[in-house]
């Protein structure tokens, strides 16, 4: 019954939310809605004015429209022209590279709006990298690869940067030389940070390794996360908590019945370390086995985790005496009784909004412990990568070190990726 109440009170909180906001359709959203209708006149200025920006989907249909006659004039060279654009993200590498031109009539605060574009930062490139000679193999490949970030490098989670974030209660300071008991007065006064605010930041990224290795249309892959909180208004700004989280992991999509019958996306299953780098008693960490699984309903995710911790060795009587600090061991032998064995979140897109929501809990019922959080975000001046982002969050495991202190949070700034599984 409780987790029950749990998944209602989530999709309660997600549909609530859902209200709160939408707008409506940009010139070139309209102006696709106009190409489908088969209303190409009315699709064609606005079309041709994108793929001129360098939207590679513009550019695409422009090219279709020259060649069929869709609403102008059957023109074959100029669909091969767009075509081209379309097939090349950098024209400049295939010697058609043009600088961007800026009309007089624009005025500084349009230019300031534009530089919040997705094409903005390819034309950025297109000029930073226009001077180097690409006439050899080697050269050109390196180059194409350096602006198209065709690495392997794809974001995991949420790339984030709040540099406004308040807590309702001061933050903990931790020595590694010291517990709670053996603490000297002389560091009394400093066991907690002066200020409830500070910044933070999540640098999360992932890179696949093998596909179908076994036959599965399977996905093995490294992911790596940072956190970091930030004390960035305090004297000498310190780094409050890092946190690590290295990960390998396989992804697995279902069968096309399960997909059909159930909405079940896909399994995931691997192995996750997360630590603090701290040492004494500052240093958190745990290691784990993870499943998870992705379900959709349309434009609603959902991803329901469940974890097995890999015990560790106790430490000795002497450091929980506070006279060992360089023990070895298990550095939070109690995290499962505030984090529990897994989590649900919620994903939520509408129109240019996403929602999400993330539960925790232990489902003990004599000693609950349990957090949630809840994210928005939504495009930074129409954006198709920056975006505002909100976080709001209130239970245990908000970092490691403070994973059995309840916090409440709130985050305002600017996030980069949005994660999806």
């Amino acid at each position: 019954m409780l987790r029950m109440s749990i998944f209602g009170f989530l999709l309660f909180s997600v549909f609530s939310s859902v209200i709160l906001m939408g707008k409506g359709a940009d010139a070139y959203t309209q102006a696709l809605v106009f190409y489908q209708e088969k209303n190409y006149k009315k699709a064609y200025d606005v079309i041709k004015t994108e793929a001129e920006r360098g939207n590679k989907e513009a550019q695409y249909i422009l090219a279709q429209m020259y060649e069929n006659g869709e609403g102008i004039k059957k023109d074959i060279l100029k669909a091969v022209h767009w075509y081209k654009q379309a097939a090349s993200k950098y024209a400049y590498v295939q010697k058609e590279y043009t600088k961007s031109k800026v009309t007089e009539k624009e005025n500084i605060l349009e230019r300031l709006q534009k530089q919040f574009t997705y094409t903005s930062e390819q034309k950025g490139a297109n000029f930073a990298f226009s001077k180097i000679d690409v006439e050899t193999p080697e050269v050109k490949s390196m180059v194409i690869k350096f602006l198209e970030n065709s690495f392997g490098l794809r974001p995991y989670h949420t790339n984030y940067f709040t540099p406004f974030t308040y807590s309702s209660s001061k933050y903990k300071r931790y020595f590694s030389a010291y517990n709670e008991n053996t603490l000297p007065e002389s560091l009394l006064p400093y066991r907690e940070y002066e200020s409830k605010i500070e910044a933070e930041y999540q640098l999360s990224f992932q890179k696949p390794l093998t596909y179908n290795l076994f036959g599965w249309n399977e996905y093995i892959t490294a992911a790596y996360t940072q956190q970091v909180w930030w004390k960035l208004y305090d004297e000498s700004a310190p780094f409050r908590e890092s946190n690590y989280t290295p990960e390998f992991f396989m992804i697995l999509p279902t069968s096309d019945d399960w997909d059909e019958k159930y909405n079940l996306k896909a399994l995931k299953f691997g192995y996750k370390h997360q630590s603090n780098g701290g040492e004494g008693y500052a240093s958190r960490s745990w290691n784990r086995l993870f499943l998870a699984t992705l379900w959709q309903w349309d434009s609603l995710l959902m991803r329901i985790e469940g974890w097995y911790r890999i015990p560790e060795e106790r430490k000795s009587d002497a450091f929980y005496d506070g006279t060992d600090p360089g023990a070895s061991g298990d550095d939070n032998p109690d995290i499962v009784d505030y984090l529990g064995y897994g989590e649900i979140e919620l994903k939520y897109l509408y129109g240019k909004h996403h929602f999400n929501l993330l539960l925790r809990n232990n489902l003990d019922l004599d000693n609950n412990k349990g957090a949630v959080q809840f994210d928005y975000m939504a495009p930074f001046f129409n954006s198709d990568n920056t975006f505002w982002y909100v976080k709001l969050f209130n239970g245990y495991g908000e970092s490691l070190i403070d994973y059995d202190n309840s916090v409440t949070k709130m985050s305002i700034g600017f996030a980069f990726s949005r994660g999806l599984f």
